[in-house]
């Protein structure tokens, strides 16, 4: 069966493991400036700053815990999104992956993964009454929680801590790209697999960041310096974050976008699988040039960047 988809400054301090050595996607508490903590002490800052580069150069990825999301919100907005997901065909059809004037990219697509990225303008109704409010609390406070992870990133390179930031100023509005996604995995019939099947194949995100949070089914890998994958377990109270291939342009190549698939479930084992993914994009006017001024990528706009990968795996804009 296909799957289903709803879309102060601190100094740098030198990095205490090599690239070779990470095994395994670190674990960082950001309970210091987790969401509505707006008052942090240098030291506390700088030791997350350094943790989280340190986990950004070497993996990609890292858990933070303490961010301030509740464990119960993430499982409320997983309930509702499996609602939209088992709902008759006919009845999701109407929110169709580019039905919507102002965003091609929201919508509900149904092609080995379901997948939803809902339009503001439009939302499910009857039994999923509640589907509007509770998306987008939820996607206000990823928004927050991104944007407090850029600041970091920032100081943490010995940038001034809004070099991202500025470009993310119209989260939320139809001049970004910015998108919360559903996921749904069903069950696979194991009649039906073929050898070295996934159930999500290899790529890498496209904007800035991107923020995940895992049902306990686990099965994403990620690929680390070594060229070897390793695992990516779904941790409690933890939300998953990793670098996208905008700012590995940005940062010329010392953050690095990791590539990341998702594996079948165990032989016999039917159980579904369900992922949030909250995809960080610069504002689509946004101009992406290299924040070391050494010019190793070109220029890019945003939105013209996006458009491009969109059209790589839709086969349009």
């Amino acid at each position: 069966e296909r799957c289903c988809t709803l879309n102060s400054r601190p100094p740098t301090s030198p990095l205490r493991r090599r690239a070779a050595d990470m095994d395994s996607i670190p674990v960082v508490d950001f309970g210091a400036y987790r969401l509505g903590v707006n008052d942090v002490t240098n030291d506390k800052l700088q030791q997350l700053c350094e943790e989280v580069k340190t986990a950004f150069i070497e993996v990609g990825f890292v858990y933070l815990k303490n961010t301030g999301i509740d464990e119960k919100e993430v499982e409320c907005i997983r309930a509702i999104s499996k609602k939209f997901f088992l709902l008759p065909e006919e009845k999701k059809k109407r929110f169709s992956r580019g039905s919507f004037s102002n965003n091609l990219n929201h919508g509900w697509i149904s092609s080995g993964t379901e997948r939803q990225t809902l339009p503001q303008e439009e939302w499910p109704s009857g039994d999923l009454d509640e589907f509007h409010g509770i998306q987008e609390s939820f996607f206000l406070h990823c928004k927050e929680l991104s944007l407090r992870v850029l600041r970091v990133m920032a100081l943490s390179l010995g940038l001034e801590f809004d070099c991202f930031l500025k470009a993310h100023k119209l989260i939320g509005s139809d001049e970004n790209g910015t998108t919360l996604r559903s996921l749904y995995y069903p069950p696979v019939k194991s009649e039906s697999v073929k050898d070295g099947q996934l159930r999500c194949g290899e790529h890498s995100d496209y904007g800035s960041i991107t923020l995940v949070f895992q049902s306990h089914e686990g099965g994403l890998q990620v690929l680390n310096r070594k060229g070897e994958y390793i695992s990516a377990p779904s941790i409690p109270e933890t939300v998953l974050v990793n670098i996208a291939d905008l700012m590995q342009r940005w940062t010329s190549d010392v953050f690095v976008s990791a590539v990341h698939r998702v594996l079948l479930p165990p032989a016999n084992d039917s159980s579904t699988r369900q992922s949030l993914a909250f995809f960080v994009q610069p504002d689509d006017d946004a101009i992406i040039t290299c924040c070391d001024g050494s010019n190793k990528y070109p220029p890019v706009k945003s939105l013209d960047y996006l458009k491009a990968k969109f059209k790589e795996s839709y086969g349009r804009n």
